[in-house]
């Protein structure tokens, strides 16, 4: 009964800690793997191998060793996209549980594949390792991109501070394992906290295997395990955004691109919908070992005119608009010199910031009023400081054209960039702002070919991710670029904190002067 209602309990901890419904606890849409009494259904070697007490466990003395590290493989075949659930206590050494792995030819009981680690040492408790394949793919609190080889891994942010998680994870005790595999995404969890997350992008990557618990070669150890859990998920066809985040810019809390662009993303992928986030940073250019052959839209969240990052990809942004592939941009990314390239950009999302035409105050804006459209589905009126934009160059007769956020700016924004002959006021803003002609400053935009465009000149300050209808407006237009249903409540996402803001900020925060 005891053990029924712990388990109850963790699951409740889990979609709580999740913030959406994996399913329900009162539910049996998962399968239990282990019966507490027998290893029936699970190929090991049995001298190393037993079950006592409710539990599997697996262990090595002195007198009998295993030279390589042997596994304990659940013979149920190879399952792809899934969550997996093992309470487990390690008593010294090192164990883990294999996913989407693979026998290895010629020696039995041993595999090779994704291991959520379990480790005395606590370099390695809560990582991802590649067994056989690969070695570390993330460390723990670290979200990595794995590519082609052991040596091809990046850390693009982290999803917790390493020994704030080892502080949750009760090293003599029992504690929970919850692993996520969802295409080429791979989560681990332990007691509800995320320890390391990783995407594969090689194109051979691992999309299937078997189930397995390690057993480590070296000095002798125990290793328990109870509660095996399995869910089986039927693949889903995810809304596939990509976010192409720029350079190092201007400065603490300014032009945050990567920590923004990480936020955002981590706000879509958590938010529990049809949409999958993943982020190439410092102005690089997605390639083949993104992960991605096509994706359904792409944010560029960088500087402009003539630093943006697209001047050097038309062609390749180009094709992926004639494939209808959804276009954002952020902030400064809307400015681009008025060349080929700005009417290219009437044609992607449909308006740019034009040098010597639009205007970049830095001012407080308050929205009020909004048209009824899928990206402000749950919007409420707000007012913020940023450095809003406005005075667009638009499609003709802003045909496809659709404003999202439209306010009166003050007379004072102008005078504010008189000095600036170039992004200054000009006769014909200044005589639109005094006659009361309301100025756009995001917008959505309807390709002829069904592809989506968006526009957001916002997002200056990082700071202003905090304020909740500012962000959701942001990441509802994000995913409808990439045509995905939007709720009526708009996209769900919780409110950051200040640490993580501070997450993956290019620039430390200064420090106050004596």
């Amino acid at each position: 009964m005891q053990d029924n209602l712990k388990l109850l309990l963790s699951l409740a901890m889990l979609m709580s800690t999740t913030g959406q419904t994996l399913f329900s606890a009162a539910s049996e849409d998962y399968r239990v793997l282990f019966d507490g009494k027998t290893l029936e259904g699970w190929d090991g070697d049995p001298r190393f191998w037993r079950v006592e007490d409710g539990s599997i466990v697996g262990e090595t003395t002195e007198a009998l060793r295993t030279p390589k590290n042997t596994f304990l493989i659940w013979e149920g075949g190879e399952v792809g996209d899934f969550e997996l659930w093992v309470d487990f206590k390690l008593r010294n050494h090192n164990s883990g549980i294999q996913y989407r792995s693979f026998r290895l030819p010629d020696e039995p009981w041993r595999v090779g594949g994704y291991q959520a680690d379990i480790a005395e040492d606590p370099r390695w408790m809560g990582a991802a390792w590649g067994e056989r394949y690969k070695n570390l793919l993330a460390g723990r609190g670290e979200k990595c991109v794995v590519g082609e080889t052991a040596a091809d891994r990046r850390v693009v942010a982290q999803v917790g501070d390493a020994e704030a998680i080892l502080r949750e994870i009760d090293m003599d005790g029992w504690n929970t394992y919850h692993i996520i595999a969802r295409g080429n995404q791979c989560i681990q969890k332990i007691n509800g906290i995320i320890t390391a997350e990783f995407s594969e992008s090689a194109a051979d990557r691992l999309k299937r295997g078997l189930i397995a618990l390690q057993l480590h070669s070296g000095p002798p150890m125990e290793v328990r395990f109870k509660n095996i859990r399995l869910r089986e998920l039927a693949p889903e066809d995810k809304k596939e955004i990509l976010f192409l985040a720029g350079k190092k810019s201007h400065g603490y809390n300014a032009h945050e691109h990567q920590a923004g662009c990480h936020l955002l993303a981590r706000c879509l992928n958590e938010s529990g919908l049809d949409v999958s986030a993943q982020v190439v940073t410092e102005g690089a250019w997605p390639e083949p070992w993104v992960g991605y052959a096509k994706p359904d839209s792409i944010v560029m969240y960088c500087d402009g005119y003539k630093h943006h990052m697209a001047k050097d990809h038309q062609e390749k942004i180009q094709a992926l608009t004639d494939a209808g592939v959804g276009v954002a941009c952020l902030h400064f990314g809307v400015e681009v010199e008025p060349t080929e390239l700005g009417t290219q950009f009437l044609d992607w999302i449909g308006g740019y910031f034009e040098i010597g035409w639009s205007v970049n105050p830095t001012w407080e804006a308050s929205y009020t009023e909004f048209p009824e459209h899928p990206i402000t589905r749950g919007v409420k009126p707000f007012t913020i400081r940023d450095e809003w934009y406005y005075h667009m160059r638009f499609q003709p007769e802003m045909e496809g054209v659709t404003p999202i956020l439209s306010t009166l700016p003050p007379l004072e924004t102008l005078s504010t960039r008189a000095h600036n002959k170039d992004r200054g006021s000009n006769p014909t803003v200044y005589e639109a702002v005094k006659s009361g002609v309301a100025q756009h400053t995001a917008w959505a935009y309807e390709r002829p070919n069904g592809g989506r465009g968006f526009g957001f000149t916002g997002g200056h300050f990082h700071q202003n991710w905090k304020e909740d209808n500012f962000r959701k407006l942001v990441l509802n237009a994000l995913a409808w670029t990439a045509k995905s249903t939007i709720p009526a409540d708009g996209i769900p996402s919780r409110t950051p904190s200040q640490k993580d803001l501070a997450l993956n900020q290019d620039y430390p925060k200064p420090k106050p002067k004596n």
